[in-house]
């Protein structure tokens, strides 16, 4: 029988070089000084939070739940197509031109408080795109 034939079968990473691992009471390849990690962990916490767009906001009185649960769902429906970068109004406005048919208590209500952010603005009007 022939060497290669009593070998383990070739796999397709047997090409590629082996690194050593760094095992027990091995030094790291680098050490970094303790300004660096401040440095890391200042902007890996700037990466992580979400950038929210500043909006003024008037006082506004209280909305009805059931109106703001009503605009919500508007909101989640993907089926009037995307609403980032648009107001309510302009994403039912859209839709209607599409004839996908927006529910009409939903322009009622934008027409209505149209002078309310709350309710002119879609849930994520305050993110980037």
């Amino acid at each position: 029988m022939s060497r290669r034939a009593m070998e383990q079968p070739r796999r397709i990473t047997d090409s590629f070089p082996r690194r050593r691992r760094r095992g027990p009471g091995r030094p790291p390849g680098r050490l970094k000084d303790r300004k660096d990690k401040d440095k890391d962990k200042d902007k890996a916490k700037d990466k992580a939070q979400l950038k929210v767009r500043e909006c003024p906001r008037a006082p506004s009185q209280p909305l009805d739940p059931a109106l703001m649960e009503m605009l919500r769902r508007f909101d989640l429906s993907w089926e009037y197509g995307p609403c980032s970068g648009i107001t309510r109004l302009q994403r039912w406005e859209r839709a209607q031109e599409l004839g996908l048919s927006p529910p009409g208590p939903i322009r009622d209500a934008l027409l209505e408080h149209s002078d309310n952010p709350d309710v002119t603005y879609s849930l994520w009007h305050e993110y980037e795109l």
